[in-house]
């Protein structure tokens, strides 16, 4: 029997590269992901999935990767770097390009942008398509998905236009909300990138994209439509690029150098003019409404699988006073390694609430409890059914049970009366001598009131947030909630 050939996927850290990882898997591929920082990918790859430490941009780091890889996906870009991304981005196609030839790698599949060449590009579109240019120089063949819009629930483009409509009940638009552009849902491009797999190994360029051709203005309508909301779009003649990055840094969850970046590329029309993907590829893309509907309706049920601020390109810095911003919701998200194993570090976490109160500032949580009976909430007074067991849909305090997996996860969603929706996770990982505790709360604000809600507690739950976390690891370490 012939033995099955490594995968390399690059990019498993963002948005499309989380994505692919879990549909390689699923499909029983055997994949080994470059990442520069292996830690972030602690928990989200399956038994079977290697992890190497690695950076396109230090050559010297590519050749143990790539060792016996059949296919690499490239999946890089730097367009939330600071500095020439342009550069940035030559140098890592070209460094890889060249480190796979020496390792014998079949071929390259790369995900790019779409655009003509004879309308003027953005600097970010001509980085993409030149980074497929770099990756053909190496001589190994590569074949690259050039793609408009992605929509899907955590996509840069999708989170955009929710935070835009929700917030917005009157929005100043710009001409370039009216240009053309394909959207593809993720759901499609993950079905491209796999289908690659089994094309033969020869340099080519296919251009996917949903089935609608459409505007972002379109695209705000139809999600207006869905969402049951009444909104006003006035257009103007005149808006720069500077100008709307700094609106978007302001409205949104994209700062302003990353916004510039994207406004200088929706200028760009960015349709499918070569069908050559539909007769070579299995896909059948949906439209506009599905495309939206799938997002929605993910975005509801769960957390994100994957957003395209968990790229490491994708931000300025780690943190931000008040929390990050994942798409329009507000994230606190805190660590603490303890030096046991992972029934321990779990045990106080699975035990929480209830008479046992939440660990730190109890007065605080009972306040906050009777604030909530005033209001007409479900307040504290429900506590836990079980003072040891808890299960999925259990109601705990103020919280209801929405994920639980022994020794490893809980996630908790808000049934407290707020502007907004809010969960609180707490999750396992093991790492070399112990356990990292990941403790996550995330706000999803409703409108303006929602935003002074999350920022006017910030620093109260900030405090909070801490000392919880810091009392769970402690009650770990000390073993007051393993059970006997």
């Amino acid at each position: 029997m012939s033995v099955p050939r490594t995968i390399l996927l690059t990019g498993a850290t963002g948005y499309v590269g989380g994505r692919l990882l879990a549909e390689l898997e699923a499909k029983g591929h055997r994949v080994r992901c470059l990442a520069r920082r292996p830690e972030f990918l602690a928990g989200r790859v399956g038994t079977t999935t290697e992890v190497v430490p690695g950076d396109c941009l230090a050559p010297e780091t590519l050749e143990a990767a790539l060792a016996g890889v059949d296919t690499a996906f490239y999946l890089i870009h730097s367009m939330g770097s600071t500095g020439d991304f342009e550069e940035q981005d030559r140098a890592a196609a070209t460094n890889f390009g060249r480190a796979a030839k020496d390792a014998g790698v079949s071929k390259i599949v790369y995900l790019g942008g779409l655009g003509d060449q004879s309308d003027a590009l953005s600097r970010h579109l001509q980085s993409r398509q030149e980074t497929g240019k770099c990756l053909r120089a190496s001589g190994i063949p590569v074949i690259e998905l050039r793609a408009s819009i992605i929509l899907g629930s955590g996509s840069l483009s999708f989170e955009l236009i929710r935070a835009l409509v929700e917030r917005l009940p009157v929005m100043i638009c710009p001409r370039w909300v009216r240009v053309k552009a394909q959207p593809i849902a993720i759901e499609d491009v993950i079905a491209y990138l796999e289908e690659s797999l089994a094309l033969p190994a020869e340099s080519r360029i296919f251009e996917i994209g949903g089935a609608d051709v459409v505007s972002y203005e379109s695209i705000m309508r139809e999600y207006a439509r869905q969402r049951g909301l009444r909104r006003v779009l006035i257009f103007v003649p005149v808006l720069t690029p500077r100008l709307s990055s700094l609106w978007l840094g302001l409205t949104t969850p994209v700062y302003a150098r990353v916004g510039r970046k994207l406004i200088e590329s929706i200028k760009n029309s960015t349709v499918v003019t070569d069908a050559a993907s539909l007769t070579t590829f299995g896909v059948r893309p949906m439209g506009l409404r599905e495309a939206i509907e799938r997002a929605i309706g993910r975005e509801d049920r769960e957390f994100i699988a994957t957003r395209w601020s968990d790229a490491m390109s994708s931000g300025a810095s780690p943190r931000t006073w008040g929390g990050t911003k994942l798409g329009s919701r507000l994230v606190d998200t805190r660590t603490a390694f303890v030096p046991v194993g992972s029934a321990a570090a779990f045990a106080p976490i699975r035990r929480i609430g209830g008479e046992r109160g939440w660990y730190y500032a109890n007065a605080l949580w009972r306040l906050r409890g009777l604030l909530d009976l005033l209001a007409g909430g479900v307040g504290m007074r429900r506590g836990r059914p079980h003072p040891d067991q808890l299960r999925i849909g259990d109601a705990l305090d103020f919280w209801r049970v929405e994920a639980y997996e022994p020794d490893r996860r809980l996630r908790l969603a808000a049934e407290m009366k707020v502007p907004g929706r809010a969960w609180l996770e707490f999750e396992i990982s093991a790492v070399e001598g112990g356990s990292t505790i990941h403790q996550t709360a995330v706000f999803d604000p409703a409108g303006l009131w929602g935003l002074v809600y999350w920022y006017g507690v910030y620093p109260l739950h900030a405090r909070i947030f801490q000392g919880m976390l810091a009392a769970v690891a402690d009650r770990a370490v000390r073993g007051e909630s393993v059970p006997s």
